[in-house]
């Protein structure tokens, strides 16, 4: 198996060298650029296309997540990992509004940023809960998500019960941030099949915006694994 290749993005060079040193150590990764402001994260991630790239919410050239969506416009298939001093749950959330795969708090990092890397790198959302609390339901894991892994509340207890496989599939394919034609090509749809489940499971539930997804698929615990089919890389 080729190993993970990392992106490490951090306007301070001396955690920048900590995290290298860190993610090199590691058998299965391998670091293979740096970044001190997001305009050169971005121009990288266009030209390395890490796997991961770890991203700092407070580099020069930007104001807060929208580095993160810099960085997936550049490398669509890169995985971001936000590492951040910030422990505000409200951080969290509008990280993960912006397609970030995960969240770990600096104060933590050098303790989950390994397992950080492999399960957003596996496909999985990734927040860390020893660092930030308040994002959903408390006592998520190693996965980053509430409940129990792989968790959905029965009937009368989530709205998600009134979804059907595919529509539920679909709501955990986008709040893990993947495109219609991701997920249409891994669950041998069309994009246009993909795209109606979407609208569906959107009405159904009443959900306006991506943010309003993730939150949900939070609450309701379904992010404890990817959906069947999908499980790749892409952002």
């Amino acid at each position: 198996m080729s190993k993970t290749r990392v992106l490490i993005c951090d306007d301070h060079p001396l955690l920048r060298r900590g995290l290298r040193y860190l993610v090199s150590a590691q058998a299965d990764m391998e670091v293979v650029g740096e970044a001190g402001d997001l305009r050169t994260a971005a121009e990288e991630a266009a030209r390395l296309k890490p796997d991961v790239a770890t991203l700092d919410l407070s580099m020069p050239g930007g104001t807060g997540v929208s580095g993160i969506e810099r960085v997936r416009k550049a490398s669509p298939g890169t995985r971001v990992l936000v590492v951040s001093m910030h422990d505000d749950p409200a951080y969290v959330r509008a990280a993960l509004a912006m397609g970030a795969a995960g969240y770990v708090v600096k104060s933590a990092a050098d303790a989950e940023l390994v397992t950080a890397i492999r399960s957003v790198r596996a496909g999985r959302l990734f927040v860390d809960a020893r660092g930030v609390e308040g994002v959903g339901a408390a006592g998520f894991g190693d996965v980053g998500m509430t409940g129990p892994r792989g968790a959905v509340a029965g009937a009368g207890e989530s709205p998600i019960a009134q979804l059907s496989e595919r529509e539920r599939e679909v709501l955990v394919g986008v709040a893990q941030g993947h495109t219609s034609a991701a997920m249409a090509d891994r669950l041998g749809l069309s994009v246009k099949t993909v795209e109606s489940y979407r609208a569906r499971m959107m009405q159904k539930l009443n959900l306006r915006s991506r943010a309003d997804v993730v939150r949900l698929a939070m609450e309701s615990g379904l992010l404890g694994t990817p959906p069947p089919g999908v499980t790749g890389g892409e952002a």
